[in-house]
This record gives structure tokens, C-alpha cells and sequence, in this order.
């Protein structure tokens, strides 16, 4: 996405109304206040010593069970009569459940032990809209007040200063989860178009500024020239990075190919970032799901493995988990229009070399439901406590999540 920042249109304006304008638009576009990505001693020490969390969120609320199917239940079938991921079709993982057959890289990934597949995740008194169960995962705090998300909380908490490119939001628009006290994001969609731009009104008042960047009596003049000179650094290194970079794996096709394949390219340049979070939308399948849903998973399966083969290639794959959910899953019964609506509970999924493959947790009864939902057996909570806990390694888990939930054994 653009960075742009506006001002008045107008050639005349003064220093004031300038810092005014622009200091609030360079924070909200996610420019750090520190040097940043290749000139910083702090940001290669992050790269070099952390560990990496990268999340996928499908938006839309995926359908769990045609992604993770219960292939033997008499109940999925009679439920799905015509969208139902028929026995002979599926990509068996185990006497009881299989992967839909357009994930063979998951399968892949499952098979070689670097897929973790956790049952039944939700969280108690559900919400069934879009806008408000994804806040609540965004969060990490159902139904109560919260600004920041739960990755900003957890770079807070990790990194409690300020710091260079801690957290990176590969989307259109930033992302709750990312948000923060002390790392406001560097967030891009495009790479190329990723700069800091400003109109002819403002040149002058740009040169102005950044002629002299040695400290001066004044505050806010020093911040400005810092944020001027990170966004342009930053953005002159995602470019040159993910441009310059070149990879034997297939990504596929789609936006999730490129966004996972732009976040290799950064961790291959070891950009500082300890946090990564992208999403790929498309998922709510109300109608036609199995050929929309087909076509998803060709993307994501794809792309997944593809970056799990360049974390190999490029000796990082111990050093990174990526964490895939999405919003809500989707009602047991299929409906008139071949779909599935809103549900509840829905799996939840964990890949790397340092993860735990294999099914974890219990799955939802298929007889026993909430006025025909799934009954959530896992609390999404306790995977988020794993990657905070058991992979980034804060020992109060519960000081980030604001409570304690069940210990999930997920990395080995």
C-alpha cells in the first residue's frame, strides 16, 4: 500500500501546521521513530538471537470441517449430503481424519512432522460477525475492552522500549492484532508502491527539515526528521528486498503466495522483525463453497509449504512458527445455496520444525451441538499462550492474555 502523506493545498504554509499534518500521518502509516532494518546494531541483534512468529489469518470464517474432514462420521455426511469431502477423496492423516484433497501441501508438511492441527478452537459466549469475533481475535479478549492487539502486546512485553521493525503487517490496512505501545508497525501491501511520498507543497518544507539532522532545541522538529528518515529507510529496504529476491519454491498463485514469499525475503535479509502477520480473505463460503473453497486451498497450501521449503533453504527453519487461524468456523449443516454459515468452533493450525506435528486437543462432537454449532473444546487463548509462552518464551503468559488458560504442549 502507498504511504502518501497529505497536506494542505496550498504552496505556503507554516513549520507548525506542517508537523501538524504530517507527524500524525507518519505514525499512523507504521514508521518507527528508531533507524531502522540495515543501519541498526538493535535490529540485527533481534534478527540474529529471536525467534520469528508469523500468522496467517484466513478472513471469513473457514469452514473446518471440509478443511479438516471427519471422514468416518456418519454424521458429517448425513449433514453434507452435497458438499461433504467424500472418503475416497480425502487426504488421510489418520483413521479418523484427513485434510481436504486440494491441501497436499499441508498433507506434505503434516506427514514430514511440521504440522500441528489443534481441535475445536473458540472462546465462550461466541459472536457470529465478521467484524466482531475477529476484534475479539485480534485482541485476544472476548467480549471486553481492549485497543491493543495481542502480537503488540506480546512485542511489548518482549521488547518493553522502543525498537526497530519489531512487528511487520503484510495487508491494505493495519491489522488490531498488531497494534501497540512501543512498536507501531511497518505495514506495506505492495512492496513497490511501499514509499513516503509527498506533493510539490511540501518540498520545500521537506528540504527545510531535513537539511540539518543533527539534534536541535527542538522536539518535534527532532522527531519529524527521525520519522522522515525511518520512512524512507524502511521503505527503501522492503522494496530492494523483496525485489532482489529469488527462490526455487513455487508460491503459487495468489495473494497469499506473494505475501508469504515477501515475508522470506525479509527474514532471508534479516529485517529485525521478530513478528509477522499477513492475511488471505475469501472464506465465507455461503454459497458454492466446494468450488470457492477448492481454489482457497490451492493458494494456501501452496504458499505454506513454499515457505517452509525457503525457511529450509536458507537454514532459518528452526528459527520461525507460523500460526494460521481464521474468525469463526462455519455451521454443521449444509445450506440450500451448496454452502455452510456462520458457526463457532473450528481448528486452528501450526506449522514449523520445532512444532509438536500431529492432532492436539478434542474434537467437537458432530451429534452433540449448540442449536446445530459445534461446542468449542479448545480456547483459542491457550494456542495463543503456546506461541507467547512455549515458542517466543515469556514466562507470565497470562500478563499478555490478561488471564491463564490450558497449557497446549505444541513445540517441542
Amino acid at each position: 500500500m502507498k504511504k502518501h502523506i497529505k497536506t494542505m493545498n496550498t504552496k505556503s504554509f507554516s513549520r507548525r501546521q506542517f508537523l501538524e499534518l504530517n507527524l500524525g500521518a507518519a505514525v499512523a502509516a507504521g514508521v518507527s521513530m528508531s533507524p531502522l532494518f540495515g543501519g541498526s546494531a538493535a535490529a540485527r541483534e533481534i534478527a540474529d538471537s529471536g525467534r520469528i512468529l508469523v500468522v496467517l489469518e484466513l478472513s471469513g470464517g473457514n469452514d473446518g470441517l471440509n478443511t479438516v474432514v471427519p471422514y468416518t462420521q456418519d454424521e458429517y455426511y448425513r449433514a453434507r449430503p452435497t458438499i461433504g469431502i467424500q472418503p475416497d477423496a480425502v487426504l488421510k492423516l489418520s483413521d479418523d481424519f484427513g485434510l481436504h484433497p486440494n491441501l497436499l501441501g499441508w498433507e506434505r508438511l503434516y506427514k514430514d512432522g511440521k504440522m500441528a492441527i489443534v481441535h475445536g478452537c473458540g472462546y465462550p459466549n461466541p459472536n457470529r460477525s465478521h467484524f466482531e469475533a475477529m476484534k475479539f481475535w485480534h485482541t485476544g479478549v472476548p467480549n471486553a475492552p481492549e485497543s491493543r492487539g495481542w502480537v503488540g502486546r506480546l512485542a511489548d512485553t518482549l521488547i518493553p522500549n522502543e525498537a526497530s521493525g519489531v512487528v511487520m503487517n503484510i495487508a491494505t490496512e493495519q491489522s488490531q492484532a498488531v497494534s501497540s505501545t512501543y512498536h507501531p508497525p511497518v505495514v506495506f501491501s505492495d512492496p513497490a508502491a511501499y514509499r513516503l511520498d509527498n506533493d510539490e507543497s511540501q518540498t520545500d518544507a521537506f528540504a527545510s527539515i531535513m537539511s540539518n539532522r543533527s539534534r536541535s532545541a527542538n522536539s518535534n522538529l527532532d522527531f519529524v526528521r527521525r520519522v522522515t528518515s525511518t520512512a524512507a529507510d524502511s521503505s527503501e529496504f522492503v522494496r530492494r528486498t523483496c525485489a532482489d529476491y529469488r527462490t526455487n519454491s513455487d508460491y503459487g498463485y495468489g495473494s497469499v503466495g506473494t505475501s508469504l514469499r515477501n515475508i522470506a525475503a525479509l527474514i532471508e535479509a534479516r529485517a529485525g522483525a521478530r513478528f509477522y502477520y499477513t492475511n488471505f480473505a475469501g472464506f465465507d463460503t455461503h454459497v458454492s463453497q466446494a468450488p470457492n473453497q477448492a481454489g482457497l486451498f490451492n493458494q494456501v497450501g501452496d504458499a505454506v509449504l513454499a515457505f517452509q521449503a525457503d525457511l529450509k533453504n536458507m537454514g532459518r527453519e528452526d528459527d520461525v512458527v507460523m500460526l494460521v487461524f481464521t474468525e469463526f468456523g462455519r455451521r454443521v449443516q449444509e445450506n440450500a445455496s451448496l454452502g455452510t454459515d456462520h458457526g463457532v468452533a473450528g481448528p486452528m493450525y501450526v506449522f514449523g520444525n520445532r512444532v509438536k506435528g500431529g492432532f492436539h486437543g478434542e474434537h467437537p462432537s458432530l451429534s452433540v451441538l449448540d442449536q446445530g454449532d459445534l461446542i468449542m473444546t479448545t480456547d483459542f487463548r491457550s494456542v495463543y499462550g503456546s506461541m507467547i509462552g512455549e515458542w517466543m518464551g515469556v514466562q507470565d503468559v497470562g500478563s499478555v492474555l490478561g488471564g491463564d488458560f490450558a497449557h497446549l504442549s505444541l513445540i517441542s
